[in-house]
C-alpha cells in the first residue's frame, strides 16, 4: 500500500467544505456523493488515504455547501502517475481556476500547433524523490520546457545544463528529481527552450521559485508539487490561415469539384506559406433534390453524414482499368470547367461510388475498421441510410409524402430492411460511402496535425426542413416556423433560410444531447469551428410559414407587448390599422405604376374609405409566390413584387404563442403604414421600437445564451468562434468574452454604427480578423462596388492622396492584407482569393467570378472554383515565399 497525503490552500466561506474525488475507490471513483471531505486548519485543507500500487490516479477538488456542489476545479482531472507500494506521497496542490488563456487548451493547440508526443512517464523513483508537475501550454511543437536553478543538479542557472521535463498531457509537463542531490532548499525557474538551437525562448516571469527538497528527506517519501502554473504574463499567440470551401479546391486529380483528398495539397500550401489553419464551409450531405439547388452547403440533410460529392475518387481506383479510365476522362472534362457543374459532378460521383461498391463493398463492410466505425456511428448511420433509400424510392426528400414512413419508426424500418433485399443493399451502400468519406477525412486531419495545421469547420445554425434530423427528432424543432435574419447590409428584405427553428425547451429537457452529439461528431474532423449566426443562441429571427421575405419575422424568444403597453407609449393601438396590412389607394401607383387599377380590380377588396385588403387567394406571401410561378415577364414580376410588399405594410406582428401580444415590425419606418401616421405617433412608435430592439432584451437574451452555450462549448476541446455579424445585441460581446469565444471582425463591416471602417489596431484579442467572408465580395470586387466608400478607404485608411484607382492593383491588395495581418486579433484568416490578389500574374483575371455567395438571393448557385490548381500553386516558389514573409512579419 502507498500513503497519499493531499494538501491544498483554499479560502472558503462559512459552511463550505473542500472535497476530493477521484478514480480509485478510496476517492469515490468519480462519485461525488462518496468523495472525501478534507480537514482544515484555517485555509489549509488536507486528507490522507491508503491505496494499492497503480499506474495512475486521477482526481480533482470541488467545493460543497449545504450538501450541494457549488464549484469545481477548471480543466481536466489531475493525474498522479506511477504509485508505488511502501511509498509516502506528500502531494501539495494548487486550486485550478479557469485561466485567461483557455484557448491554448483547445485541440487547435494541444493537438496541432503546439502538439507534443506524449512521452512515456518515467518509472524511475529515488529513495527520496521530488516530482514537479507543471502546467505550461505555451510551448511550441519545436520547443521544450526545462528547469534550471542555483545548485549543481540544476546547472547553476546555465541554460546549457537546464534539465528538460517530460510531456505527459495537454499542456502538462513533469520531472522527477533525486532529493538527496539537492540542498534542503534552493531557488529555481522553468524556462522554454528551442529544441534545435538550445536557445532560451523565455525565462519564467516573476521571482525565483523555492524548492524545499528537505520535504522529501524522510524514509520513502515522494514530495509532489502538482499543477504548478508556468508564469508567462504577456503571452499572446498570433496565427494566420486561409478560408476556402472544399468544393472550390482544384488539383489534377479532382473529379470536377474539390474533394477531401485535395485538402492534402491545400495543407501543403498553407504550411509552406507559414500559416497554421484552414477554414472550411460546412461539409455535411445536402442531397435533397439532386439538383444544383443542393449546392447550398448550409442546408444539410444530416448533422452527421458527410457529403458523398467530396469522396476522393482518384485515391480509390477501380480494379477495372477500362472503366476507371472512362470515369477519369469525364472527370477531366468537368475539372477543366471554370466553375462547378454540380449536377454533372454529383451524377459522376454517384456512378463511381456505386461501381466501387460493386467491386469491393462486401470486403470493406466486413473489415475490422468498418465494424469499429459502424459501432461508434450506428445511432445516426441507420436512420440516414434509411432516409436516403426512402428519398430516392419516393423521389422526394419530403418525408411527409412517404406514407407509412412519414414518421420515423426504427422497428418498421428494420423490418423493411430484413424483408426487402433491395432496401438492404441500398442501406449497405450508404454505409459504405459514409465509411469511405470518414476514412479519407480522418486521414486528412491526421496529416494536417502532423504539419502543425488545424482544420476549422462550420456549424450551420439551421437544418433542412426535410432532413434526417427533422424526420427522427421532430420534437426538437418548430416545424410550423422558419428561421432567417432581419434586414442588414446583405439584404434589405431580410433573409429567409426556410429552416425550422429549434424547440429549445425540449432540447434543454434532453440535456442538449442533440447538440452535444453534433459537436462531438464535428470534433472527429476539426480542431476548431465557426458557429454560423451565433446570435441564434441568444435569439433567432423566426418567420411565419406563410411569409417569403424576412421582413415579417420577429425575434424568438422575446418579450412582446400587450396592447395596453403599446398605448402607454402614446400609440393609439388599432389591430385593423397596425397589425393587418395597411393598403391605401393613394400609394398604390407608387408600387404598381400603370398596373395599379388592374391590381385593385383583381387582387384587392375594398375595406373602408380609400383602403383595401388582399383577396383571400393572395393574402399571404406564399400564396402570391405560388400564384406567379413560371410568370417571368416584367408586368407579372412588378405585380408579384408589389403584392409581396403589401403583405409587409404592418407596424406590428402578432406573437405566435400569445395572440394578445405584439412585436414591432422590423424597419417599419420604411413602410407606407408608418409614413401615414401622425408625427406624434411616429415619435411614440420610434421610442417603443428603440426600446424593444436595443434595450428591453439584453439581460433576457444573455440568460438564454448562458443556458445553452457553456454546456455545448465544454462538450469538446475544439476552439470556438462565433459569427457575430448583423443586428448584434449589446449582451453578445460580454457573453463571448466570458466564454472565450472568438468574435469575427471585418474592417468594412464595423460593429460601431458611427464608423465606416473598423479600427484594425483596436480589435479584441479574442477574435478572428478577415477581409471578407463567403457572403461578401472579395477585396478586388469590393473595391469597385461603391466609389465613394473606396475613395474614403483609399484616403483615410490607406492614407494615400488623390483619386483612388479604378481597380485594386497588387500593391494596394498587399497593403490591405498587411494591415489585416498586423491587426490586434489573435487570428487573421483570409479568403484564398484575397491571398491571390497580391500577385498580378496569379490573381484571377475576372475578379467578379471570385464571389462565393450572394445572401440576398436565396436561390444562389454555389459553384465557385479556384482558377488555378494547387499543383501549380505549390510550384510558385517566389509567390509562396512572399506570402511566407508576410505571415512571418
Amino acid at each position: 500500500m502507498a500513503l497519499l497525503s493531499f494538501q491544498i490552500n483554499y479560502h472558503t466561506t462559512w459552511g463550505q467544505q473542500v472535497c476530493l474525488c477521484g478514480s480509485v475507490p478510496e476517492l469515490g471513483q468519480f462519485d461525488e456523493t462518496r468523495a472525501i471531505i478534507l480537514s482544515n486548519a484555517g485555509d489549509d485543507w488536507f486528507a490522507e488515504i491508503n491505496v494499492k500500487k497503480t499506474e495512475n490516479i486521477q482526481y480533482y477538488y470541488f467545493i460543497r455547501h449545504g450538501g450541494s456542489t457549488v464549484r469545481r476545479e477548471w480543466g481536466k482531472h489531475r493525474k498522479l502517475h506511477v504509485i508505488r507500494d511502501k511509498k509516502n506521497y506528500l502531494i501539495q496542490d494548487l486550486w485550478k481556476s479557469k485561466p485567461w488563456h483557455t484557448y491554448l487548451y483547445s485541440s487547435v493547440f494541444t493537438g496541432s500547433i503546439f502538439r507534443h508526443a506524449n512521452e512515456a512517464v518515467s518509472l524511475k523513483q529515488y529513495a527520496h524523490s521530488i516530482l514537479l508537475n507543471v502546467i505550461c501550454p505555451y510551448v511550441h511543437r519545436a520547443q521544450q520546457i526545462c528547469i534550471t536553478g542555483n545548485c549543481d543538479v540544476l546547472g547553476h542557472w546555465n541554460p546549457t545544463y537546464a534539465i528538460p521535463l517530460s510531456y505527459v498531457d495537454d499542456g502538462e509537463w513533469q520531472i522527477i528529481l533525486d532529493a538527496e542531490k539537492i540542498p534542503p532548499s534552493c531557488e529555481y525557474k522553468f524556462v522554454i527552450r528551442d529544441c534545435a538551437s538550445g536557445e532560451i525562448i523565455h525565462w519564467e516571469d516573476g521571482g525565483n521559485r523555492i524548492l524545499y527538497a528537505e520535504k522529501a528527506y524522510g524514509n520513502g517519501i515522494v514530495f509532489v508539487e502538482m499543477g504548478l502554473q508556468y508564469h508567462y504574463h504577456h503571452f499572446n499567440y498570433k496565427g494566420t490561415g486561409t478560408s476556402i470551401p472544399v468544393f472550390s479546391l482544384k488539383t489534377k486529380d479532382s473529379f470536377g469539384i474539390g474533394e477531401f483528398t485535395d485538402l492534402y495539397k491545400m495543407i501543403d500550401w498553407v504550411s509552406v506559406t507559414g500559416q497554421q489553419l484552414i477554414q472550411l464551409l460546412p461539409v455535411n450531405d445536402t442531397t435533397s433534390t439532386g439538383t444544383w439547388r443542393d449546392s447550398y452547403p448550409y442546408s444539410a440533410i444530416s448533422i452527421y453524414a458527410l457529403h458523398p460529392i467530396y469522396l476522393g475518387c482518384s485515391s480509390l481506383p477501380l480494379k477495372d482499368k477500362e472503366k476507371f479510365n472512362l470515369f477519369a476522362r469525364k472527370a477531366a472534362r468537368l475539372n477543366s470547367l471554370p466553375e462547378v457543374d454540380y449536377e454533372q459532378v454529383l451524377k459522376l460521383k454517384a456512378d463511381y461510388s456505386r461501381a466501387l461498391f460493386q467491386e469491393c463493398g462486401e470486403q470493406i463492410l466486413s473489415s475490422a475498421e468498418y465494424l469499429a466505425f459502424y459501432e461508434k456511428n450506428s445511432h445516426w448511420l441507420f436512420p440516414y441510410a434509411g432516409y436516403c433509400y426512402l428519398r430516392d424510392r419516393n423521389k422526394s426528400a419530403d418525408f411527409l409524402k412517404w406514407g407509412e414512413f412519414s414518421s420515423f419508426d426504427k422497428d418498421r424500418l428494420l423490418r423493411m430492411t430484413e424483408m426487402n433485399p433491395e432496401a438492404k443493399a441500398e442501406i449497405h451502400y450508404w454505409y459504405f460511402v459514409q465509411f469511405l468519406l470518414h476514412e479519407q477525412f480522418s486521414e486528412v486531419k491526421k496529416y494536417a496535425r502532423g504539419k502543425g495545421i488545424a482544420l476549422k469547420g462550420d456549424i450551420p445554425i439551421g437544418i433542412s426542413r426535410h432532413s434526417v434530423d427533422a424526420w427522427t427528432d421532430p420534437g426538437f424543432f418548430n416545424m410550423d416556423t422558419q428561421s432567417g435574419a432581419p434586414p442588414d447590409d446583405f439584404s434589405f428584405l431580410g433573409q429567409n433560410w426556410g429552416f425550422p427553428t429549434y424547440n429549445w425547451l425540449a432540447m434543454a429537457r434532453d440535456g442538449y444531447s442533440w447538440w452535444i452529439s453534433r459537436f462531438r461528431k464535428m470534433s472527429d474532423y476539426f480542431d476548431a469551428y465557426r458557429i454560423d449566426h451565433i446570435l441564434g443562441f441568444f435569439r433567432i429571427w423566426e418567420i411565419p410559414l406563410h411569409a417569403v421575405h424576412g421582413l415579417l419575422g420577429y425575434f424568438s424568444p422575446a418579450l412582446p407587448y400587450w396592447a395596453e403597453e403599446i398605448e402607454r407609449y402614446g400609440i393609439p393601438f388599432d389591430e385593423d390599422r397596425m397589425v393587418e396590412p395597411f393598403i391605401h389607394e393613394r400609394y398604390l401607383p407608387e408600387i404598381f405604376g400603370e398596373y395599379a387599377d388592374e391590381v385593385k380590380n383583381y387582387y384587392l377588396d375594398i375595406w373602408g374609405w380609400q383602403r383595401f385588403k388582399l383577396k383571400s387567394f393572395c393574402n399571404t406571401q406564399q400564396k402570391i409566390d405560388r400564384l406567379f410561378i413560371g410568370q417571368e415577364d416584367e408586368k407579372k414580376r412588378r405585380i408579384h413584387d408589389g403584392l409581396l410588399t403589401l403583405c409587409t405594410e404592418v407596424l406590428f406582428i402578432r406573437d405566435r404563442h400569445d395572440q394578445h401580444k405584439f412585436h414591432p415590425r422590423i424597419t417599419a419606418q420604411y413602410t407606407y403604414s408608418y409614413r401615414y401616421l401622425d408625427d406624434h405617433v411616429k415619435e411614440a412608435f420610434n421610442r417603443l421600437y428603440d426600446d424593444f430592439f436595443y434595450r428591453k432584451h439584453n439581460y433576457f437574451w444573455r440568460e438564454q445564451a448562458m443556458q445553452k452555450l457553456p454546456v455545448l462549448l465544454s462538450s469538446t476541446t475544439m476552439m470556438a468562434c462565433g459569427e457575430d455579424l448583423g443586428m448584434v445585441p449589446d449582451c453578445v460581446p460580454s457573453v463571448m468574452n466570458e466564454l472565450q469565444m472568438l468574435s469575427l471582425e471585418i474592417q468594412r463591416m464595423p460593429k460601431d454604427s458611427k464608423t465606416l471602417f473598423t479600427d484594425l489596431s483596436s480589435l479584441p484579442y479574442l477574435s478572428v480578423c478577415t477581409t471578407s467572408t463567403h457572403d461578401m465580395s472579395p477585396v478586388r470586387a469590393w473595391w469597385t462596388e461603391n466609389r465613394a466608400v473606396t475613395q474614403r478607404y483609399y484616403n483615410e485608411i490607406l492614407h494615400h492622396g488623390g483619386t483612388a484607382p479604378e481597380e485594386c492593383n497588387e500593391t494596394l491588395c498587399k497593403e490591405i492584407l498587411t494591415k489585416h495581418l498586423q491587426s490586434t486579433a489573435m487570428w487573421v484568416i483570409l479568403p484564398w482569393q484575397d491571398w491571390m490578389s497580391v500577385d498580378e500574374k496569379l490573381r484571377n483575371p475576372n475578379y467578379a467570378a471570385e464571389r462565393i455567395n450572394i445572401p440576398a438571393n436565396p436561390a444562389h448557385y454555389w459553384q465557385y472554383r479556384m482558377h488555378l490548381s494547387l499543383d501549380d500553386l505549390l510550384k510558385e516558389t517566389d509567390f509562396n515565399k512572399m506570402i511566407l514573409e508576410m505571415n512571418r512579419r
